[in-house]
């Protein structure tokens, strides 16, 4: 349940922090950018993913320590997720976001190691995680290189 709710709730803040508006469409993108309409679906299916995996892994995870360091790990990558929204949408700063995605892409690695170690089905449950913000990463980097400089 508490896994459930989590995943609701980041998707809820990082589509809070979604504005497609005029400045996002006046932006170039590439021509192999998925349309628009795949993204909710993608990242439904990805939370969804993500917490079938935060439970097969807190279930197998006995020690209270242990689960504690799970739930932080779950929270960064959620705070990271989020923050890439922020800074490339609300703040309109691709390049802020293009950095910060490194270190959303290693938080998703940390959770995949840490809940394969418990599971290997968890783990590879997050496999479509990892390669959705790879392709990400690459199309925020053409998005940044399309349209720079930002903030002036």
């Amino acid at each position: 349940m508490v896994a459930t709710g989590s995943a609701v709730l980041v998707g809820m803040a990082g589509g809070l922090a979604t504005e497609i508006g005029p400045w996002y469409f006046a932006l170039r993108k590439p021509s192999w950018q998925p349309p628009n309409w795949l993204f909710a679906p993608a990242w439904t299916l990805i939370f969804t993913l993500t917490a079938i995996a935060g439970v097969r892994t807190w279930r197998r995870t006995p020690d209270p320590a242990e689960r504690r360091g799970l739930l932080a790990q779950f929270a960064a990558n959620g705070a990271l997720n989020i923050a890439w929204s922020v800074l490339f949408f609300r703040m309109r700063r691709p390049d802020y976001a293009l950095v910060e995605v490194a270190a959303l892409w290693l938080s998703i690695l940390g959770l995949i190691v840490t809940c394969g170690r418990r599971s290997r089905l968890a783990g590879w449950l997050l496999a479509p995680y990892l390669a959705w913000v790879s392709f990400a990463a690459v199309l925020n980097a053409e998005i940044v290189r399309l349209n720079r400089p930002f903030g002036r």
